[in-house]
């Protein structure tokens, strides 16, 4: 019996399985991918990303060249594998979860699809969100004779050209994806609220220095509503000018669709070829339903650590305990949290099993 199961390889369960082996815990790691860097080589091919190489590695992993430059896609698959180079613990990749048991004896047993099952007196769920797109149900949707998609499927704007293309979302992704599409479509942004800016530097510095230097990065969920309002788009100036001068335009969510389009809220019709939906993702932790351990497909936790079972925890949840949790340059913080919890779990665990109580 491992000490630790991580489920995930990604920057989440690299993470945790660096932060178990800090604690002297035997750890397997099991990612459903071809190598342990989670989802990232499905990201869409232009991704860069929003925080400079400076603020995006991991403790002891700096991320590699010029710290003022925005890591592509690419160079974060190659960073990943760097740290997966570096991690102390057995990765099996191919492997998917399935379930998740709680033993009788305690600890718990992973059933993996066709590979076998893996026991641990702990678990780590990090598995992300990218597997679990939302995809609203919106009234009309299943007569709509064109194409409909997540932006979790896009990767280039080739297979577009020439289309009538709504993008739905009002945030980095949404304006990421739309605006690139503005070059070989006919392009509209469609959200609930109207775009906000955040400029990507102030006095001089990307405002990731502002957010790690300032403490914003480790505020505690609950302060952030307030900090927080909404929806932001982080922009150097491009995709403001770019929505201000119509490429793509932006409207107010349409209301339904039709056979060969949608209806906007002022009662209009428009023909259009593919909606796409840039609306978010829920952590995909289906393998969890049969334990008891989600309400409504989300995780019961506080903090990382499960309230419904001892012994399992959380990583890379959406402000699980503060702004950064589910990125590439805050997640090691929460790693090393619930690792601490849960390296105390094993340890009376294993005492408990020492006595023969």
């Amino acid at each position: 019996m491992n000490d630790i199961l991580v489920i995930g390889g990604g920057q989440s369960g690299l993470a945790a399985a660096h932060a178990a082996r800090a604690h002297g815990l035997t750890t397997t790691v099991l990612e459903a991918g071809l190598e342990p860097v989670g989802a990232w080589p499905r990201y869409y091919d232009s991704l860069t990303l929003f925080s400079p190489a400076g603020y995006s590695g991991a403790p002891g992993v700096p991320f590699p060249g010029d710290p003022e430059h925005y890591p592509t896609r690419d160079a974060v698959v190659e960073h990943l594998r760097d740290r997966a180079a570096r991690v102390d613990a057995d990765i099996r990749v191919r492997t998917r979860v399935t379930t998740v048991e709680a033993e009788d004896g305690g600890g718990f047993v992973a059933h993996t699809d066709g590979v076998g099952s893996h026991r641990a007196r702990g678990v780590v769920a990090a598995s992300g969100s990218f597997g679990n797109p939302v995809v609203p149900d919106l009234p009309g949707r299943h007569h709509f004779a064109g194409r409909t998609a997540h932006v979790a499927d896009y990767r280039t704007p080739e297979p577009f050209a020439g289309q009538r293309v709504v993008v739905v979302g009002g945030g980095n992704s949404a304006v990421q994806v739309g605006v690139e599409l503005a070059e070989v479509a006919e392009v509209t942004l469609a959200s609930r609220a109207p775009l906000r800016f955040l400029p990507q530097r102030h006095g001089g510095r990307d405002l990731h220095y502002w957010l790690d230097h300032t403490g914003f990065d480790r505020l505690p969920p609950e302060w952030l509503a307030p900090l927080v309002p909404g929806t932001l788009v982080l922009d150097t100036g491009a995709y403001r000018a770019a929505i201000e001068s119509g490429h793509p335009r932006r409207r107010p969510m349409f209301t339904a669709f039709t056979d060969d389009g949608v209806v906007w809220p002022d009662g209009t019709h428009e023909r259009v070829d593919t909606v796409l939906f840039a609306t978010g993702y829920r952590p995909d932790l289906a393998y969890l339903e049969p334990l008891g351990a989600l309400a409504d497909g989300l995780p019961r936790h506080t903090g990382g650590l499960s309230t419904t079972h001892p012994g399992l925890a959380y990583v890379g949840l959406e402000f699980q305990r503060t702004f950064a949790s589910n990125t590439l340059r805050g997640v090691h913080r929460d790693a090393e949290y619930v690792l601490a919890a849960l390296a105390a779990h094993v340890r009376d665990a294993g005492a408990l099993v020492a006595s023969g109580a």
